[in-house]
């Protein structure tokens, strides 16, 4: 059995003082406020780990590099499939233990990796045809990261076309090939994703979303205005209709980005009782667009956050961004409230759940003066901040943010060589 003494800690949404937390096999067994019984002190606001529902590992390899010059997300796309071109199992499995490492530091204790970059360049399959997949599982395992691989059906290069040179190490040929391979993953919690409407053509989704009963299915959603028009244009439906045709939405459905939807997409993911990802420091960095976070959440949609493209790794800043963001497109303050974005971005420090632990320094420059109180976690902190994480019981970060810069600087310089 192992015992913290959280100085202040965020339980059933308040802050309380002295909260002692009992920790064996990697649960909470006793959670104490104004305890009086001493344990090992972690001085701080703590909060529970946050979840990560949406991330490419392997994009970090792109921040600072797709940022010089204009373009679109189009142009974007591009210079990602340049980074994929790069890949072997070696140099992903160093970049992703790297991102995880981050992500951990940042405060997220779970990830779900949207895996879509299945074989070699050419579409060959290696040896093992789940090699980069592996990767991403060692990666998750050598971190301590609690990780979902959501590997990813993709067999088309748009609606209608076929797949494209970069993006041939990406396809499977149909989705029960799809299926067959990923059935083959080792990994204990595998689920599956429809990349987008444009991946995957309307005749294979069916196939996916059998393959994946009972699992987590994620799809990419009306990120941008003209996958809407191809959609429609092809199919007559928006993306959220035509995923509803197709059996795919459900309460095991996250709908990532959903940025560009009509009031009938929304009452769609709302009585089918999916979530929702929203990506606000990727969908900024993209110029994707502000989302209808507020529209959404009113409609008893599930919100959740991703780190997606790693412009940011940053859960603090992912939260204070869907609030900013409605700010801004609806000239109004206070659209979310500090606990209402808490309590959608992480999970909870009560007996019987994961026991996952962050803690925010409540003396730094960003910090200091602000309250110590869950305004201070969303308006305020940084990942920056975080002096020690937990996950699982096992303290995977401790504070040490340099070592984790240095990690990430030689996977990614050795990648670019």
């Amino acid at each position: 059995m192992t015992a913290w003494l959280l100085q202040r800690a965020w339980v059933d949404g308040a802050v309380r003082d002295s909260v002692r937390v009992e920790v064996e096999d990697g649960v909470f067994t006793a959670v104490e406020p104004d305890a009086t019984r001493t344990a090992t002190p972690l001085r701080g606001l703590t909060l529970p780990g946050f979840a990560n529902t949406h991330s490419h590992a392997f994009h970090r390899a792109l921040r600072g590099r797709t940022q010089r010059g204009s373009g679109t997300f189009w142009t974007w796309r591009e210079q990602m499939y340049a980074v994929a071109a790069r890949l072997d199992p070696d140099s992903y499995f160093e970049l992703a233990r790297a991102t995880y490492a981050e992500m951990l530091s940042a405060g997220y204790t779970s990830v779900s990796e949207f895996h879509y970059v299945h074989h070699q360049p050419d579409g060959t399959p290696y040896d093992d045809p789940n090699a980069l997949g592996h990767a991403l599982v060692a990666a998750a395992e050598a971190t301590g990261i609690r990780l979902t691989l959501v590997d990813t059906c993709y067999l088309a290069g748009g609606i209608g076309e076929p797949l494209g040179a970069a993006q041939r190490r990406f396809g499977d040929v149909d989705a029960d090939r799809w299926a067959e391979r990923v059935a083959a993953i080792r990994h204990d919690r595998v689920g599956g994703a429809i990349h987008s409407v444009r991946a995957v053509p309307r005749e294979q989704m069916p196939t996916v979303v059998a393959a994946t009963e009972g699992r987590p299915l994620h799809v990419h959603v009306s990120e941008q205005p003209a996958e809407n028009e191809a959609c429609v244009a092809a199919y007559g439906l928006t993306p959220v209709a035509l995923l509803a045709d197709a059996g795919a939405l459900g309460p095991d459905t996250t709908a990532v980005h959903a940025t560009h939807l009509t009031p009938a997409d929304i009452a769609l993911l709302a009585g089918s009782d999916c979530e929702v990802s929203l990506c606000p420091t990727t969908e900024r960095d993209l110029g994707d667009g502000i989302g209808p976070a507020r529209a959404l959440a009113d409609a008893g949609v599930r919100l959740s956050i991703g780190s997606d493209s790693q412009a940011v790794v940053d859960p603090f800043e992912e939260l204070r961004a869907v609030e900013m963001d409605e700010r801004l497109a609806s000239i109004e303050r206070g659209r979310f409230g500090a606990a209402d974005l808490l309590s959608r971005a992480t999970g909870r420090i009560a007996v019987g759940e994961p026991a996952d632990l962050v803690t925010v320094d409540l003396h730094s420059p960003r910090t200091a003066g602000t309250g110590a109180d869950e305004h201070t976690a969303v308006f305020a902190a940084g990942a920056a901040d975080v002096t020690q994480v937990v996950a699982g019981g096992r303290v995977v970060f401790d504070g040490d943010h340099g070592r984790v810069g240095r990690a990430l600087g030689t996977a990614i310089e050795r990648l670019w060589a």
